[in-house]
């Protein structure tokens, strides 16, 4: 926690969780406020399985926003009842919730969502992402009209994560809704989440965007060593799959999928640590460990606070 002497008598600050249901573009606005990649990003929904913390310090404010898994609309897995769980947790205790969906789409999952949040009374944004996709602005005219009215006196506000579009207006928005507060995280902390786990979710995010649609829920990885020496970090890492035939694909041909996936997941890793990374990776199979709440405690998905 941060040092709570000198501050500001006007600073704020508070906690900001991004919801919506998966692929809407969570982990991408995440990464956007912070100016620097913290959650993996996919295509494929699912990929954010656990909530994650950017804390952004501003000289008059300290936002910590909380990256959430997309709400599930099918139980059929302890996962999935975890990932949930993970999402409406988020909700307790903060100041200020973004509402996130998806340019000209009102689906059943987001009338869900907002029926959800409506029960709190913290100050709620609604964020139309992806306008960078609409042909027109004029596209959009229609959509907002009908949203004032479904949503009334819920701020409205369309961005483009991926673009950057009005994220200085959101911006302004948060920091406007935030109380007044000494910072609750010294200025250097930037996440909650430590070496090790960014390792594992850069590994996991080079499978999934290389592997087809199903198997990349069938995922795990453990980091099961992690070496920190002046100039090299050297990672041992075992990608954990549910049987023999996802394990020969994740591998690939002559290891094809796992040397590139561990290639690319090593530059990321360095641009992140700033120093040189040895990685060096396995595929074993845990059967059917999603359906199985001791295995989600293993991989760290359950009690995973760092």
């Amino acid at each position: 926690m941060a040092d709570m002497g000198q501050v500001n008598s006007e600073h704020k600050c508070g906690y900001v969780t991004i919801l919506g249901r998966p692929n809407v573009g969570k982990s991408t606005l995440l990464n956007r406020l912070m100016d620097q990649k913290l959650s993996i990003i996919s295509r494929k929904p699912q990929t954010t399985r656990v909530h994650m913390l950017g804390i952004k310090n501003q000289k008059e404010y300290q936002a910590i926003y909380i990256d959430t898994p997309g709400i599930q609309q099918e139980y059929d897995s302890p996962l999935h009842k975890h990932m949930n769980a993970e999402a409406k947790n988020s909700l307790e205790g903060v100041n200020v919730i973004l509402f996130m969906i998806e340019s000209l789409k009102w689906t059943k999952p987001d009338e869900r969502i907002f029926n959800l949040i409506s029960k709190y009374k913290q100050k709620k944004i609604l964020l139309i992402n992806k306008i960078d996709r609409n042909k027109t602005k004029s596209d959009l005219l229609p959509f907002l009209k009908s949203l004032s009215e479904r949503v009334d006196g819920m701020d409205i506000l369309p961005v483009s994560a991926k673009n950057g579009t009005n994220i200085d207006t959101l911006e302004e928005l948060v920091s406007a809704a935030l109380p007044v507060s000494p910072p609750l995280f010294e200025e250097e902390y930037v996440t909650n989440r430590n070496k090790k786990f960014f390792a594992s979710e850069y590994i996991r995010e080079k499978l999934i965007n290389r592997l087809s649609d199903e198997i990349p829920y069938r995922l795990a990885v453990t980091i099961d060593e992690f070496e920190e020496e002046t100039d090299i970090i050297k990672i041992k890492a075992t990608i954990w799959v549910e049987g023999d035939g996802q394990k020969n694909i994740v591998i690939g041909k002559n290891g094809s999928i796992l040397k590139t996936a561990g290639e690319a997941a090593r530059k990321d890793m360095e641009i992140l640590y700033e120093k040189k990374v040895y990685l060096n990776t396995w595929v074993k199979v845990k059967k059917n460990w999603t359906q199985i709440d001791s295995s989600l405690e293993l991989f760290g998905l359950v009690n995973n606070d760092v």
